[in-house]
């Protein structure tokens, strides 16, 4: 199969994705083109917002488009490393047996990470980075493909255990869901009017239009398209404006510049092309930056935002 004939099927998956999560998800488009980047460069994502906008309808609807399996934790303070690997017990006839965690599963949601004690949000390190998890000195291979997805509710501060810088590295891509319009509101009211916002009996009727392990394909089909000199240089100088700022504490790390990357290489590909431009790069910063870049307590005191400083970097940084 040609890297041409590649991308022309990474934009049709892309396309009956949107088209299928639309049907039930009103007025979040770029939230699905996000978990769609995210799959197709093997990432990981955290999705900020208040409860009540259909995250977690969107993530299951998304894993049975794929034909994969979801798994999802509710977070709480009382959550156990092996609530999410998993636990081996010891049998009567003498031998040890192990019972999954929802972590293996392709599609994995943690609902509300951050009340999750540090000891639990920690076991997700090694599922993140490695796509392993170890327990008792014994490693096992998660799911192809595999993906996590956490939920944290920005506004709502009791009771949560903010993730460490370290920790929010992990996460290739950050998203902002916001309330919807009043328009958007309508819409939903209206279809649920008509009885359309039943998800169990929508999961039971869709269908996938996919299958893993043509999702494995499309992730080494988006790895082959190209990104020439200049466009690695622009990334390179992007990043390192975040470290230069005057307002920021801590820039973007090198595993962010990989992500930034990877993550033009998935939106090149869902437009079509085998080749990334620079508003490939351009679209995916906001995503890759904003939970990387720690500002200053002195440029916090006086309004600045890490929106308005990536802002800044995207404006001043000139295209290579």
């Amino acid at each position: 199969m040609s890297e041409k004939t590649d991308m022309k099927e990474v934009r049709e998956f892309y396309e009956k994705m949107q088209e299928s999560l639309q049907k039930f998800i009103v007025g979040y488009d770029e939230l699905i083109n996000t978990l769609t980047i995210a799959l197709l460069s093997d990432g990981t994502i955290i999705i900020e917002g208040v409860p009540g906008t259909a995250k977690t309808s969107a993530c299951k609807l998304f894993a049975k488009k794929i034909g994969g399996t979801f798994g999802r934790l509710q977070g709480a303070v009382d959550i156990q490393p092996i609530d999410i690997l998993g636990m081996r017990t010891y049998t009567k006839e003498g031998g040890f047996t192990f019972t999954k965690g929802p972590v293996f599963s392709n599609i994995f949601l943690v609902d509300e990470m951050n009340r999750l004690t540090p000891k639990a949000q920690g076991a997700l390190l090694e599922a993140i980075a490695e796509r392993q998890v170890t327990i008792d000195n014994e490693r096992y291979q998660l799911s192809s493909p595999f993906m996590v997805i956490a939920t944290q509710n920005p506004y709502e501060m009791e009771g949560t255990f903010m993730l460490i810088e370290a920790q929010k590295d992990r996460f290739t891509y950050n998203v902002q869901v916001n309330p919807l319009s009043a328009e958007d509101e309508m819409k939903i009211l209206a279809r649920d009017m008509k009885r359309d916002l039943d998800l169990k009996s929508l999961l039971a009727k869709e269908i996938a239009i996919t299958t893993p392990e043509n999702i494995a394909k499309m992730q080494e089909a988006v790895r082959t398209v190209y990104a020439s000199e200049d466009i690695l240089g622009y990334i390179a100088d992007l990043v390192t404006a975040t470290r230069k700022h005057s307002d920021v504490k801590l820039g973007v790390s090198t595993r962010g510049s990989l992500a930034l990357l990877r993550g033009a290489q998935a939106y090149a590909a869902i437009q079509g092309r085998d080749y990334i431009i620079p508003d490939d790069v351009k679209h995916l910063v906001p995503y890759v930056f904003s939970h990387r870049i720690m500002l200053k307590r002195e440029a916090q005191l006086t309004g600045v935002t890490v929106p308005s400083v990536i802002s800044a970097i995207l404006e001043s940084v000139p295209v290579r």
